[in-house]
């Protein structure tokens, strides 16, 4: 067998390439194996407004009013926003708000709640 890492997330030694990812049989758990890392954690960390780091499930408050792209509405500033999720792009937050729906926020226009 190859030498391929442990799964990040159960430790297990099961793990298999297909193509360019790498998955462990045991938890369904898919990731690409980076260079000189074998947890599967990416390096890039997303920060708010005032420089806290975000994570996955963090509630924000919006900063400034921002205009809702395809809408004449506008999301006001002080809006909360629960369980984000943070992606890769340029609009680096993937979160849903009541009354606008699904939307892709910058995380310079957030702050920690």
């Amino acid at each position: 067998m190859a030498d391929l890492p442990n799964c990040p997330a159960c430790n297990s030694a099961y793990t298999y390439e297909d193509g360019s990812l790498l998955i462990c049989p045991e938890c369904g758990n898919e990731w690409t194996p980076g260079p000189g890392s074998d947890n599967g954690e990416d390096t890039k960390t997303i920060k708010d407004a005032n420089g806290n780091v975000l994570t996955d499930g963090d509630t924000v408050l919006v900063i400034k009013d921002l205009k809702v792209k395809g809408s004449s509405s506008v999301l006001k500033m002080g809006t909360k926003v629960k369980n984000i999720r943070l992606v890769e792009g340029d609009h680096d937050i993937d979160c849903k708000i009541d009354g606008f729906g699904a939307m892709k926020l910058k995380s310079e226009f957030v702050k920690k709640a």
